[in-house]
């Protein structure tokens, strides 16, 4: 049902826009996790389900180290993996550490919410 005339429903219109802006642009400020990974990888594996309880505040990314694209990675990580990298930089490798993470989340969530 509309109630809205004339100029009202522009207003209502581009408030709209800027609230799916909005959002989008949130969804976007989430950190990346990034694992560098190969399959099999049972510790991998296990680090994936330490952090399930986390994934809303984070974007996975995994890397394979094993493909062809990835070989500076193989050559850094063959014998550490998982190791983890939040926003580009190293965060830890062969097991998730909840403290180390949950503090480096923690200090980007309030970078960005200006704090």
């Amino acid at each position: 049902m509309l109630w809205f005339q004339g100029n009202s429903m522009q207003l209502a219109k581009s408030s709209f826009g800027l609230f799916l802006r909005n959002l989008s642009a949130s969804k976007t400020t989430l950190p990346v996790l990034t694992l560098f990974t190969k399959d099999p990888c049972s510790l991998c594996d296990e680090a994936k389900e330490v952090l399930r309880p986390y994934k809303s505040r984070f974007i996975l990314q995994e890397v394979d180290i094993t493909l062809p694209e990835n070989s500076a990675w193989y050559e850094r990580y063959k014998f550490d993996i998982p190791v983890f990298h939040l926003n580009g930089q190293f965060l830890m490798m062969h097991r998730v550490n909840i403290l180390k993470l949950e503090k480096q989340l923690l200090k980007l969530e309030q970078q960005g919410a200006g704090g």
